[in-house]
């Protein structure tokens, strides 16, 4: 069994909202709260903020938000900055995009990676996000990116469909076809103030299934990213995904952590599991 890579970002990788507290969204799984959790920065302090991050010591930073009336985030507005960036400090970026098209990727190239939450079914879409998009848009962002040489990190969310587990294995079998090096696999949280706040947990069992589905069909990297639910279920079900030959795994419990040294050879890493 390959090395296992425990990622750690909190440390050395921040994640930064470049729309505050804003999101034209009210996502069913969400309620735009996720956002609070992220460092709000402004696109005319971001240059210096990001350098003042390289002083510090940091690695790199995930560049988030809300999404706008385009569904986009909206950093083709900060797309100068993030050149000086680039240009200026050794930080990697890790981008999260929404609907991007053509005219973005003057700036995306300058990104070292994308995430992208990808869902496998238009009910799902519509249930979830109310917005009305296909399986064929998402489709069509990963062969914008793809085809142009931009690296791309998509994410499935296990049980985003109101804690039912089925279209996961669909979105698998897709993204497969993709020349893709990393997939990442979540796991639903029934986020308080959301409209998801009483769902049940997806079951440890059941979420492993799709991790070991996965795990069969998928060739390159595959890693558990940092939404998923804590407490006894995180125990078990990392536990769990890492005997199913998971490559990288984010943020598991200290217990988990002296675990897994005793049956895989282990590295930790202080960036986002993408990286």
């Amino acid at each position: 069994m390959r090395k296992l890579k425990i990622y750690i970002p909190s440390i050395k990788f921040p994640s930064i909202s470049l729309t505050g507290g804003y999101c034209s969204l009210n996502c069913a799984h969400c309620g735009k709260h996720y956002l609070e959790g992220m460092l709000k920065v402004t696109r005319s302090s971001l240059v210096e903020y990001c350098k003042s991050l390289e002083r510090e010591g940091y690695v790199g930073c995930l560049l988030s938000g809300g999404l706008d009336n385009r569904l986009k985030v909206p950093l083709d507005k900060f797309a100068e900055e993030i050149k000086v960036i680039k240009r200026e400090t050794k930080l990697k970026l890790n981008a999260h995009v929404g609907f991007i098209d053509e005219k973005d990727l003057g700036w995306i190239k300058y990104v070292d990676a994308v995430s992208l939450d990808f869902v496998g079914a238009d009910e799902v879409i519509k249930r979830v996000y109310k917005i009305d998009k296909t399986v064929k848009d998402y489709l069509k962002i990963l062969d914008i990116l793809t085809e142009n040489g931009v690296r791309v990190a998509p994410h499935i969310t296990i049980g985003l469909d109101f804690g039912k587990i089925w279209w996961e294995y669909k979105a698998i079998d897709m993204l497969v076809e993709y020349p893709i090096d990393v997939l990442v696999l979540d796991v639903l949280i029934p986020t308080k103030g959301s409209e998801m706040e009483n769902v049940e947990k997806p079951m440890v069992e059941k979420s492993l299934e799709v991790v070991r589905y996965a795990r069969e069909r998928f060739d390159g990297e595959l890693s558990i990213g940092c939404m998923r639910p804590l407490g006894k279920w995180r125990l078990e079900f990392d536990r769990g995904a890492i005997l199913a030959g998971v490559d990288r795994i984010t943020n598991p419990p200290r217990k988990v952590i002296e675990w897994a040294k005793t049956v895989r050879e282990v590295e930790i890493i202080y960036e986002c599991c993408v990286m």
